[in-house]
Formats: C-alpha cells, structure tokens, sequence
C-alpha cells in the first residue's frame, strides 16, 4: 500500500512537520524510534491524559490497527513504512506525562497502529532520558524514570557503570489472569490459550501444540498461527479489560515452548506476534509481564526465582514476580538496551511516494 501524500486538516494536527527527527534504540534486537513533540516540530496531541492522547491519535473513527489518517498519524507512516522504516519497526511520540508525577507520557506505535503498553520501549526510554539529560542519573548506580503510557503508570530503573547504561528494568503496570484453557481451532489443529492483562492482552499458546518450534525457520508459520489464534479470540469475554474498549482485546498472542529450567527457576522462547502480523523481535516486556502472571498462578515461579525468556533471535529478558495484591501482580523484567542513531527524515514535496509503502 502507498500513500501519496501527506493527510491534513484532523482537529489538532495543522501541519505536518517538513523533518521529523527521531532518536533510536534497540531493546534485545526489537527497534524504539523515539519522536520528541515537545521539540517544536511536531504538532501538540490534545487530551488531558496519555490516554486521551491516545484515543486521540487513533481517532473517533478509527481502531488501534486502523487508525483514522490525520497528519500526527501521517508521521507514523512516514516512520514506519519503507523506506525509511519496515514492517518491524516500533517508536513512540514523547508526550506530556498525566501529572508531575511523571517524567513524560508516551504513545507507543507500530506499523499498523497504536498500542496501550510497550515494555521494550519502556526500557529504551529510560535510556533515552538518561542519555540526553531529561533525568539525572549517576555514573555508577540506577535512576528511575517514570513513564504514563495509555495503560497506566511505569517505570524504567536504568542501571549504571562506569558512566554508561548496562541494563535497565521495567516494573508495568499489575499483571492478572482472566481466562484459562481456552479452546481456539486454527488450521494446525484445535490448541488451548490462556489469557492475561499486563498493560495490554496477551495470549499465551504452547508451539508445540501447534506441532512447531520457536526458529526463524518456523516464523511463517508462527505468524501466520498468531494472527489465527488473534481472530479466533476477538470476542472472547476473557479479553475484555475493565477500563474499557481502549484496554480490550487481543493485542499479542505469545507462542512459546519450554526449555530446561535454570537453577534460578523456568526458562522458556517465545515470538509474540501482535498487531496485524508484526513479530516482536526481543522476547517481549509486556508479554513476559504476562507469562510470568501465568506461571506465578501455575505455582511454577516461586519468591526469588526468575524467568529467564528467549527471543527468536536468541536475546534475553529476565523476569520476576516482585508483589501481588487483589488487581494482579507486580513484576520486573530486565534487559539491555543500545542507542543504533539518530535520524532527521524529509519528506519532498515531488516525491509521489508520500510517507511510503508497506509489503
């Protein structure tokens, strides 16, 4: 699909920006691309919350995978469709935070859309906070920076050595349990799903009955069951979230099968397919925010143990449950994360390919 030109005229959204300049990160191998619009080239999103900034963006028309076109979700496109972005990239415009509480608010979105959670983009703007001097942080030690995203309130705890980012740790918002065993027929037999909130719904399916495994080799196959399993849960009560239509429905589908565990506790790999058949490259904050949600009710995540959770491409995320209470359970994952560039994209005004194209 190609876009010829930019779309104008979406209440709010007066000029699209001639430069967009973007900061970008890599959190176990899955892109950040991080939008400031408080630099003064992008317009102001209205609302008086993340939240609202995000329904916003996505406009009255419109869905989280098919928003409606206005100029800010023009620079989306322009980010995440060739050729100056692919199909898996990921980014966020920086945004004011719900109250002072926060450091900032973000609206994190991929290439069909916006989501409510991003635990790798959590971790990477943690990086990017620290490393251009939003927030103070010591050269050997950690500094916590506090996020609004759509879901709720996160923090990044970035960790410090040597006056440089060695990893950093990303608490989300309450993770629980809504739905169990759920029967789900895709075109490689009937499996069960289980289904969890953790800033955003997940489904959790083992690959093996699927008759696959977690590879590069199998990812044809693993998206195209993803977004099966997706589909086939879209009306389920079990993904409906009490905050409403905004939090609701299946967001990703966590494909995983289990390896030996640690002596810290399980291991697993997993590939997250989410949105309309983009594929997480890390092993997923939120969705192993989820899977730890699952395993501490399976009793297989005891006090002091971790997770120790497996991208396709081999990256690592560490997991933990840290409390519980009576909306879910509080969990940290930890990852590194790495700054790859910084970028001011053009748009020429001959250029018939507009804000690009996706395959």
């Amino acid at each position: 699909m190609t876009d010829a030109a930019p779309a104008h005229g979406a209440p709010g959204f007066d000029a699209f920006p001639t430069t967009v300049r973007t900061t970008d990160y890599h959190a176990a191998g899955e892109p950040f691309r991080i939008v400031d619009t408080a630099s003064g080239a992008m317009p102001a999103v209205p609302g008086d919350t993340v939240a609202e900034r995000c329904a916003t963006a996505i406009g009255p028309t419109g869905s989280a995978t098919s928003p409606r076109r206005s100029a800010l979700d023009d620079v989306r496109r322009l980010l995440v469709r060739e050729p100056r972005g692919h199909a898996g990239m990921y980014g966020g415009f920086v945004v004011p935070p719900d109250d002072d509480g926060a450091h900032f608010g973000v609206l994190f979105w991929h290439k069909d859309g916006y989501s409510t959670a991003c635990g790798h983009g959590t971790m990477a703007l943690g990086a990017w906070a620290v490393d251009c001097g939003r927030v103070p942080a010591p050269d050997d030690g950690s500094a916590q920076v506090r996020v609004d995203v759509p879901s709720g309130r996160v923090t990044a705890t970035v960790h410090r050595s040597g006056g440089r980012t060695t990893g950093v740790t990303f608490r989300g918002v309450p993770a629980r349990v809504s739905a169990r065993k759920v029967p789900v027929a895709t075109t490689l037999g009937l499996v069960e799903a289980d289904i969890a909130h953790a800033g955003a719904c997940y489904a959790a399916v083992a690959v093996r009955d699927l008759g696959l495994e977690v590879s590069p080799a199998a990812l044809p196959a693993l998206v195209r069951a993803g977004q099966e399993i997706r589909a086939a849960l879209a009306t389920h009560p079990g993904t409906w979230h009490p905050g409403g239509p905004l939090l609701s429905g299946v967001y990703g589908v966590i494909l995983y099968e289990e390896l030996p565990d640690t002596p810290f506790g399980p291991h697993q790999r997993n590939v997250t397919v989410f949105a309309d058949g983009q594929f997480d490259r890390s092993p997923c904050g939120s969705g192993t925010a989820a899977r730890l949600a699952l395993l501490a009710e399976d009793g297989r995540l005891g006090e002091g143990e971790d997770l120790l959770h497996e991208s396709v491409i081999g990256t690592v995320f560490t997991g933990r449950v840290v409390s519980g209470g009576a909306e879910g359970v509080v969990t940290e994952v930890t990852g590194t994360v790495y700054r790859t560039g910084e970028h001011a994209f053009l748009v020429d005004p001959l250029d018939a390919l507009g804000t690009g194209f996706a395959l």
